[in-house]
């Protein structure tokens, strides 16, 4: 049996005491950007429904909201122009910089981001605040990275407990934080990961509590606990959700691609859709405008609501959606997702009562299941689905019925062959080429960093030579603190971090054959710090 190596676990203990610090750091800097953000969010969408209802009924009113409208339009096109990394939602964008793909400037994007954000809640686009403020998160993890002068290794993973501060912080929920940061941004697990997220989400969710208080932000709780004879019922809603998020999810990828074809004047010309669309709606069905708060309040009476009200809510806001997201235009569509979970589990439910003979109290149930469900098969992320739902109603006896419902959901989705929407927007910025490796085909995966062990079959040796696996390709090779272009000509040297892409199908025992290669049979290596921002799953 190989004997722990002493340097390895006090650089280790070392690390996971820095990163409570650093975790701790980001995440009040986060608390006080995104809470700062939430409040202007808040008075941009009251304003915008107060001067839009005033303005109803009125001819010449409502000419100068439309005036206004190309104001916010022209602003905001002109702030992604001078930004370009803060379109879109932002989550995808900081996934590649905590991947080491993507360089961000923190402080442009920052402020270009906050705006953006503020600007598209004033015009009522269908669109959350929860992937602006995963982006502003990571940013205050670059910003501390950059005053302490850390690493590129460190600043990577405080970037991730930034996001993951970010995604507590806009639900106020800092479990969901923590597990957001590791299932869908990181992708991978490791002691001082989860440990500097954990401070970081703690300390965002403090300080935004400071700021809006600790009401409950979804105004639906649960009636009581479902009937464990009724869990049939509750596969058959993750069916339906996973079947309606993979919809969901081909649906976004065909408006992408539809948006893709309007190249002149873009991104203006893209952005014009959503924004003249809002600007109808806001005199037609203002429900359907802003992240969705308008829907969750709606369905707090749900019982008044006639079941073809509810379906004509769905599908309307998932078109505004579609057209918001879809163009590229700034701001998430988590909360979106939230508000159509809901819509969907109360069509559910309505169901279920009819068919089933269920107490119509129960339609709440599965309006909070429907939530965590449509989450599981949209995002690929059934844990953090459930979590949200959980830490938003602080029902312990429901854990069970949502992990159900969100694992039958997320295996359904992933039957369909639908990526995950994240994942998609993910792939065109890492999907760098390389010369040093056989292809992949079908569906690949970054893997976590792997460190070149002192001694190891691959120190001293090019890149070209080293036996790599079939269906695996160096992707990123960083070299004390910087990144190196891993060509074929590449000769590796001890304690450089290797990144690989390699085939999904064979991830597992692929990697496992690389670490033999790369740390080889003597010592153990270091604790790996590379490309995915900090010690790959061996730390600690």
């Amino acid at each position: 049996m190989k004997q722990i190596n002493p340097v390895a676990l006090r650089l280790s203990r070392r690390l996971q005491v820095h990163m409570v610090v650093g975790g701790a750091a980001v995440g009040l800097g986060a608390g006080v950007v995104v809470g700062l953000f939430r409040l202007a969010l808040n008075l941009a969408d009251g304003t915008m429904r107060s001067v839009t209802a005033a303005a109803t009924g009125n001819p010449l009113a409502v000419a100068g909201w439309v005036a206004v409208m190309a104001v916010l339009w022209a602003a905001v096109t002109a702030l992604v122009r001078w930004a370009p990394t803060s379109s879109g939602s932002g989550i995808p964008q900081i996934e590649a910089d905590a991947l080491g793909r993507l360089q961000i400037p923190w402080a442009r994007t920052m402020a270009a981001k906050f705006s953006e954000g503020v600007l598209c809640a004033m015009g009522g686009l269908s669109l959350g605040r929860e992937g602006p403020s995963v982006m502003l998160g990571g940013l205050c993890g670059t910003a501390v990275a950059r005053a302490a002068g850390s690493t590129e290794g460190e600043r990577r993973l405080l970037v991730t407990c930034g996001s993951g501060a970010g995604m507590a912080a806009a639900f106020q929920a800092p479990l969901t934080g923590v597990m957001f940061a590791v299932e869908e941004v990181h992708k991978s697990f490791s002691a001082p990961l989860v440990i500097g997220t954990m401070s970081s989400a703690v300390a965002a969710v403090y300080v935004v509590n400071q700021f809006l208080g600790t009401g409950p932000l979804i105004p639906i709780g649960f009636a009581r606990d479902l009937p464990h004879v009724t869990y049939g019922i509750v596969m058959l809603q993750g069916l339906f959700l996973g079947l309606l998020g993979a919809c969901h999810n081909r649906g976004m990828f065909l408006g992408t691609r539809l948006y893709g074809r309007i190249r002149r004047h873009a991104p203006g010309t893209r952005y014009a859709v959503p924004f003249a669309l809002a600007a109808v709606g806001a005199f037609t069905v203002p429900e359907l405008l802003g992240g969705g708060d308008a829907i969750l309040g709606l369905l707090k009476h749900v019982s008044s609501r006639p079941t073809l009200a509810i379906a004509g809510l769905l599908l309307g806001k998932y078109l505004l959606t579609d057209a918001s997201a879809s163009s590229g235009t700034p701001g998430g569509t988590l909360y979106p997702l939230v508000a159509m979970g809901a819509l969907a589990g109360a069509l559910f439910g309505r169901g279920a009562v009819a068919v089933f003979a269920m107490d119509p109290a129960y339609v709440n149930n599965f309006m909070l299941l429907g939530i965590a469900g449509l989450f599981a098969g949209v995002i690929h992320a059934p844990v953090t689905g459930c979590l949200l739902v959980f830490e938003l109603t602080g029902s312990f006896s429901a854990l069970l019925s949502l992990s159900l419902v969100s694992l039958v959901a997320y295996v359904v989705a992933n039957l369909t062959k639908t990526e995950g929407y994240y994942e998609h927007l993910l792939q065109p910025l890492v999907g760098a080429r390389c010369d040093c490796g056989s292809p992949v085909h079908g569906r690949s995966v970054l893997t976590e960093a792997v460190c070149v062990a002192f001694g190891s079959p691959a120190e001293g040796r090019r890149l070209a030579d080293l036996p790599l696996p079939a269906g695996c390709v160096a992707a990123v090779v960083e070299r004390c603190g910087r990144r190196v272009v891993p060509t074929a000509d590449l000769t590796l040297e001890a304690a450089d971090q290797v990144l690989f892409v390699m085939d999904s199908d064979l991830a597992p025992e692929l990697h496992d054959r690389i670490r033999d290669l790369l740390r080889g049979t003597g010592e153990p290596a270091p604790p790996d710090a590379g490309p995915t921002g900090g010690p790959g799953g061996d730390a600690g």
